[in-house]
């Protein structure tokens, strides 16, 4: 039953973030972020049963990762609204007894939170000198599709964009893997499956989703254009942003400046990354 605080626009956006974060997580059961909004949106609606069921699997994705204080703590969340879940604390026996050796695993678990392309791995303090280069993701696409043989140096050349930090692009500009599909190089829907396998960054059907534009005009035109980044969703203190570049650190950093929240990164198809954009920016 959904909270009397709802309208019915902040209902059915909820309602449709359920139907799309369902269907990713089907398909990657581990991915404990999209697990966290789902709940955060079947807690906003007033889904006490679905709160409960989505923190179980959070805990069991943990388990399946190797991060026992995480599932320990998800598990704990259980118990503060059900005290009285026998599966749950029996899950919790078995987890201490494994974890009672494991004096050093919240350190490690805090590392392993942190999945590829977070921003909160951007805001580390201590930068070396070749840290301050841009870093826009491009040797690491190169060591994925050039080191790997899957397509050429020279066609690499060919297709990625050096841009200019200088100058504000008025459209977006094309990501690489958009480049690469256009001239017949690297079809999409490959690239899209491997940057994700690569990345652990989850897919996202953004034709699918209602993107908050008013959020996305929130941010600098320059920057969403520039790296062709759509920030699309809101859900409390998270930013939702589609990419089609999960290794560009340059615009996660310059995202991350422009916000206080925390950005959460989904891969998308850039043909509607830089649909939306235009839509956007106009």
């Amino acid at each position: 039953m959904a909270t009397p605080t709802l309208n019915p626009g902040e209902e059915a956006q909820l309602l449709q973030t359920i139907e799309m974060f369902e269907v990713i997580v089907q398909s990657q059961s581990g991915d404990t972020q999209s697990l966290e909004i789902l709940k955060e949106a079947y807690s906003k609606l007033g889904r006490e049963d679905d709160v409960v069921n989505t923190s179980k699997r959070i805990a069991q994705a943990y388990l399946q990762q190797g991060q026992l204080s995480s599932a320990i703590l998800e598990y704990e969340t259980v118990l503060q609204r059900r005290p009285d879940d026998a599966d749950v604390r029996a899950a919790l026996q078995q987890i201490e007894s494994k974890a009672s050796g494991a004096v050093a695993q919240p350190a490690a678990d805090a590392v392993a939170m942190a999945p590829v392309g977070e921003t909160t791995m951007l805001r580390r303090k201590a930068r070396t000198a070749a840290a301050e280069e841009v870093d826009d993701g491009r040797k690491t696409m190169y060591k994925i599709y050039v080191e790997s043989k899957l397509i050429t140096a020279g066609d690499f050349d060919l297709c990625w964009r050096n841009v200019d930090l200088t100058l504000a692009p008025t459209d977006p500009i094309e990501p690489f893997v958009q480049m690469l599909h256009e001239k017949g190089i690297f079809q999409m829907d490959k690239s899209l499956r491997l940057l994700s396998e690569k990345s652990r960054v989850a897919y996202l059907p953004l034709d699918r989703y209602d993107v908050e534009m008013d959020l996305a005009r929130g941010f600098p035109s320059d920057v969403c254009r520039r790296w062709c980044v759509l920030p699309f969703d809101r859900m409390s203190k998270t930013i939702l942003v589609a990419t089609a570049n999960p290794f560009n650190q340059q615009a996660a950093k310059e995202l991350a400046e422009a916000t206080t929240h925390r950005l959460l990164w989904y891969l998308a198809p850039p043909i509607d990354i830089v649909s939306n954009l235009r839509k956007a920016f106009r």
